[in-house]
């Protein structure tokens, strides 16, 4: 009985995610977010605007708009 605590350890230490993200960075991504800008499926939410690509054009880059 043991055993079954020492290999779920064995297993969550081989299995834990690895710091930042798996997907790959495209250009546009990373200019999106460089502008603190980010990136959504879609349309943005409102009091933001699309300003762009990301993702290789899959998603949209949403942009804060400015109060008036």
């Amino acid at each position: 009985m043991k055993i079954l605590y020492l290999l779920f350890a064995v297993l969550l230490f081989l299995f834990q995610a690895a710091s930042g993200s798996a997907d790959p960075l495209f250009p546009d991504t990373v200019a999106c977010r460089n502008q603190g800008n980010f990136c959504r499926a879609g349309a943005c939410p409102p009091t933001f605007a699309i300003s762009g690509q990301c993702h290789g054009g899959l998603l949209n880059c949403c942009a804060k708009i400015p109060a008036q």
